[in-house]
């Protein structure tokens, strides 16, 4: 992986010769349909010449064809315009933390930590602390909390197992037993940045690649 802002030189090749096309179309087309007029006007019948509508509704034909193809190759120039203006901003991304979804347990120095957010307000919320296989390790009463995005902490010093595969579950019910809609989040470092069907994605520290539109928050 390389860090950084990706080489677009393939991406840019592409557009400059999708311009080119595009502008060889349009005067190759015009080209020929002059041609063609004045072959017709020169071998038309003296008895039945071309008529003047007919001949400007053929005029205003190529006049929208070749619009049509000036408007592609305008449009082709934005879409590279934006794309450049994505990376930049995309750069300065790296280095930053960002909150996406995810139920993977951050473990430091004996200490693990996630986020969650709520839907609604919730009389008791449970966190469970799990391995990749499902089996329970850790269990955390949370309590009351309130709509809205929440932290928390687990004490994983006494863990014995691989901390690195770790995963947590949130479980919340309002005062009436009925259960709240969680999102598992987790907060992880840029590294790098790029671009993939025209949207800006993040290289997230730890592996891992999001589209911007995943994020939830930028801290």
């Amino acid at each position: 992986m390389i860090y950084g802002v990706s080489n677009n030189t393939t991406t840019t090749t592409d557009t400059s010769a999708s311009k080119t096309n595009s502008a060889s179309d349009a005067e190759g087309a015009q080209d020929r349909f002059l041609k063609l007029l004045v072959a017709q006007l020169t071998n038309q019948d003296p008895m039945n010449p071309l008529d003047n509508a007919q001949m400007t509704s053929q005029i205003a034909q190529i006049n929208t064809v070749t619009g049509i193809q000036q408007l592609n190759y305008t449009m082709l120039g934005i879409a590279e315009q934006f794309n450049s203006m994505q990376m930049l901003q995309g750069a300065s991304m790296i280095g930053r933390d960002v909150v996406t979804e995810g139920d993977k347990l951050s473990v430091d120095e004996g200490v693990g930590s996630g986020m969650f957010e709520l839907s609604g307000a919730a009389a008791d919320v449970k966190v469970e602390i799990l391995t990749a296989g499902g089996q329970l390790v850790g269990t955390l009463d949370l309590d009351t909390k309130t709509a809205g995005r929440h932290s928390f902490e687990w004490d994983a010093s006494k863990y014995a197992g691989s901390t690195s595969d770790l995963r947590f579950k949130v479980t919340a019910l309002n005062s009436k037993g009925v259960a709240v809609e969680s999102t598992p989040l987790v907060q992880s470092r840029v590294t790098g940045t790029g671009s993939s069907g025209g949207q800006l994605t993040l290289d997230l520290a730890g592996g891992g690649t999001v589209t911007y539109d995943k994020v939830k928050a930028v801290l």
